[in-house]
């Protein structure tokens, strides 16, 4: 492993990418994620756990838990950290395609995109692989932010998991990465809460509307389960360190059907 001090940008951003992969408070030297970052960057794995420390120092969730990692750290750090501040969405598609080329694969595989209806080479397709790869980013944010689980269920079968957004991509563009604009969920109750029939309260208490009830027989097993989860606390470990944004969950509730 090299024994370099100096960390390059590309490496300050593959590492940024990787501690956004990261759950809360989990970046010790045998998460496999640190030893992939160390892999990636040809470092130790001390050094990719002290790397992935600072910029925790800089995040403001653990700012405010009084969160510190070196002395000074790296001046990079704090340059990549107030880059993706600024242009997330770019930043994102950039981390992406950086590791991919250091695992010496297609973006397309390494970020583990849908590529089976892609248009074939020119910009459409490079417009909709962009696209894809800044979700793919955004669900990995929100599904390790709810620590590989579905934060109404409990499921933690990850093939099974949606990186639900709050307020939908299309209509805030600030939040389009935001993983405090996101639930993990399975399939079934990210439909009901994109279709305005699940919200969350102020207390972080799932509702489900009264129509979903209305279900002939077929259904009424599949309806029971999804009504089951009504009036549970959403699956949130510590609300300490990680929840989602309450203004957000607010305007979803406003919009949904009683």
């Amino acid at each position: 492993m090299s024994t370099r001090n100096n960390w390059t940008r590309e490496e300050h951003i593959i590492a940024f990418n990787v501690y956004c992969q990261i759950p809360f408070g989990q970046i010790g030297m045998r998460n496999p994620k640190v030893k992939e970052l160390a892999r990636l960057v040809n470092r130790t794995v001390g050094a990719a756990s002290n790397k992935l420390a600072n910029f925790a120092r800089l995040d403001p969730v653990h700012q405010e838990r009084g969160v510190k990692g070196l002395s000074h750290g790296a001046k990079g750090e704090g340059e990549v950290w107030d880059e993706f501040a600024e242009t997330p969405e770019t930043l994102a598609v950039e981390s992406e395609k950086l590791i991919a080329q250091r695992l010496g694969k297609p973006v397309e595989e390494a970020a583990e995109i849908e590529t089976d209806d892609l248009p074939e080479p020119g910009e459409e397709r490079e417009a909709i692989v962009r696209l894809r790869l800044k979700q793919a980013f955004f669900r990995k944010r929100v599904v390790s932010a709810y620590e590989f689980r579905c934060c109404v269920t409990g499921l933690t079968n990850q093939k099974l998991l949606v990186a639900s957004h709050i307020i939908p991509w299309s209509a805030d563009k600030s939040n389009r990465l935001n993983p405090k604009n996101g639930l993990s969920l399975n399939a079934l109750h990210d439909r009901a809460f994109d279709r305005r029939l699940m919200w969350i309260d102020e207390e972080y208490v799932v509702h489900l509307s009264p129509k979903l009830c209305k279900a002939n027989a077929e259904s009424k097993i599949t309806v029971d389960w999804l009504m089951s989860f009504d009036g549970r606390p959403l699956l949130i470990k510590n609300k300490d360190i990680f929840c989602p944004d309450p203004e957000l969950l607010a305007k979803h509730a406003a919009t949904c059907e009683r």
